[in-house]
């Protein structure tokens, strides 16, 4: 079973769904069947692959093992930081292997979501050892951990938040409109992710078109060079934007049916003005996740120890850093690391001139330099989208 794509996914979901349902509507507690409906969707998704399975099952011991250390540490007064420490590197070991080996063609200890589980699990370390969390029941973190709608894709939920809502008293209307608001979410990510980025991939992608037996429209058009290249980057970041917006809307649609108000992922990208603005309304739960455990924590660390004599060059070097560590978490390959290197540095210009820039002061609020920054980014987004596919890479191959 492939999760939000394939016919047996919805048709599980739907059973699954109706017993929430009357639970929901019942005002009884959603939090025990959430988490049993989790481990039978679970169950189907690695059914077909035992290797998979078992790698998932080994990362959900090391995590736990990781978590709960922490905790015992923090709880007894020790406070440990080689305990600390331990417990992350526990917790990111498969992922740091798993993306290694697959750089390399082999991809140990790998399965659907694993990158987001890693994020799940070490924000729950980071947030114990900040004091934010004292108490977890064992239960509560497996069900957040391995909830079924948000594993394979996202979003990125915290845990907090999570549990919060696992242990929400719905009641029935309050219930009936997340319930219907889950219903209409699951359709409209379905329609962007199975009708309309579909369609758009066959316009551009001719290994898709081949796929289904016919000839990528972008053919017909008759570009050749640069003209095609260009066309084809935009039409796969609006394939890319289709297809992953898609899949959080509908994971979106089914954490509401099961009580779980998952937070939204995309904002209305393509409406950014500036390359920052773009970083709040794409990926949001990883940007803020980001934001929140990578840059902010190199920010103080450096600013501690002095070790840049600016706050600008600071926030720059943060920004280099976040987005590159973004690159590696896609994966270690060309592509990926240069598309956070080139997000990076789009991010520290954009931070220098924004701060530094007396044009941009006078203008930043005016009709037309809104729309001049809204075309400029634009083509950067796309050019990102670019590199992020491959397509750079395959150009730079071809001409050597």
């Amino acid at each position: 079973m492939v999760f939000f794509t394939s016919a047996s996914f919805f048709i599980v979901l739907a059973a699954l769904v109706v017993p929430a349902a009357i639970l929901g509507l019942a005002e009884r507690p959603l939090r025990g069947y959430g988490f049993a409906a989790s481990c039978i969707m679970l169950a189907f998704l690695f059914a077909s692959d035992r290797a998979a399975a078992c790698s998932f099952l080994l990362f959900v011991v090391l995590s736990c093992a990781g978590v709960f250390l922490t905790l015992g540490s923090w709880k007894r007064g020790a406070r440990s930081m080689a305990v600390y420490g331990a417990s992350l590197a526990l917790t990111c070991a498969p992922l740091v292997v798993y993306k290694l080996s697959a750089a390399s063609g082999v991809g140990l200890l790998g399965f659907m979501g694993i990158s987001y589980c890693t994020f799940r699990s070490v924000q729950v370390i980071i947030e114990i050892r900040d004091g934010l969390i004292d108490e977890l029941p064992l239960v509560d973190y497996l069900y957040f951990l391995t909830f079924f709608a948000q594993i394979t894709s996202g979003p990125i939920d915290r845990s907090r938040r999570f549990i919060e809502d696992a242990h929400h008293a719905y009641q029935r209307d309050e219930y009936a409109d997340l319930l219907t608001r889950g219903i209409v979410l699951l359709l409209v990510g379905a329609v962007f992710q199975l009708v309309i980025a579909t369609i758009v991939r066959d316009w551009y992608d001719p290994v898709a078109a081949v796929g289904i037996g016919g000839i990528p429209k972008l053919a017909n058009l008759g570009l050749t060079g640069v003209a095609y290249q260009v066309a084809y980057a935009y039409g796969y970041g609006i394939y890319l934007f289709f297809d992953f917006a898609g899949y959080s809307l509908m994971a979106m649609g089914a954490s509401y049916c099961f009580g779980i108000r998952c937070p939204r992922n995309f904002r209305a990208p393509f409406a950014a003005v500036d390359i920052k603005d773009f970083w709040n309304r794409w990926h949001i739960t990883l940007s803020t996740w980001l934001r929140d455990f990578v840059f902010m924590r190199f920010t103080r660390v450096v600013a501690r120890r002095h070790v840049f004599s600016t706050r600008l060059q600071t926030a720059c070097a943060a920004y280099m850093v976040n987005m590159l560590f973004m690159g590696a978490w896609h994966g270690l390959t060309p592509s990926y690391l240069a598309y956070g290197a080139y997000h990076g540095i789009l991010l520290a210009a954009t931070e220098v001139y924004q701060k530094k820039s007396r044009f941009y002061k006078r203008n930043k609020k005016k009709t037309w330099y809104r729309a001049l920054s809204w075309t400029v980014t634009m083509q950067l987004v796309f050019l990102g989208f670019a590199l992020f596919s491959g397509q750079v890479q395959q150009i730079v191959e071809g001409m050597m």
